[in-house]
């Protein structure tokens, strides 16, 4: 493997992991009544985890533009109400859609592919294939209205 390769194979490494990191987080905000800077300094201090930048921009993003994630989420359920959701599914797209929405440097479809991942790693299957259905309707909407 040359070196161009493996510095590749390492960056797409190092953001899988910063996605686990603000899955983590965003999940964790789920439960929690703290502030967002409060819980990075809980990780930073207690657990020894160094926030990445892309991390802190996700779960801030998330929280600041949950309505707005939220909505489209609800938009293309087919058949499903948001509160039915598993909490780990529901946290996977909400950090998907935000990347589709605001993160224009990472295509959809790597956006999507990683969700599908976490799905796989954090819950099963079926869930890796539910994420990825209700995030490529979302990709076709916002084609077809000309966010991405």
């Amino acid at each position: 493997m040359d070196k161009q390769s493996n510095r590749k194979d390492n960056k797409i490494q190092e953001r899988r992991d910063e996605r686990s990191q603000a899955f983590n987080f965003v999940f964790e905000r789920m439960f929690r009544d703290d502030t967002i800077d409060d819980a990075f300094e809980d990780a930073e201090n207690a657990r020894d985890i160094q926030v990445s930048e892309y991390t802190r921009k996700v779960v801030e993003g998330v929280e600041e533009h949950l309505d707005e994630i939220d909505t489209l989420i609800e938009k293309n359920l087919k058949g499903w109400k948001k509160n039915r959701i598993s909490k780990i599914s529901l946290t996977i797209l909400r950090i998907a859609v935000f990347e589709m929405l605001y993160m224009k440097n990472i295509p959809m479809s790597v956006s999507i592919n990683e969700a599908v991942e976490l799905a796989k790693n954090y819950a099963t299957a079926a869930d890796g294939s539910f994420v990825n259905g209700v995030l490529g309707s979302i990709a076709k909407s916002l084609k077809k209205s000309g966010e991405n």
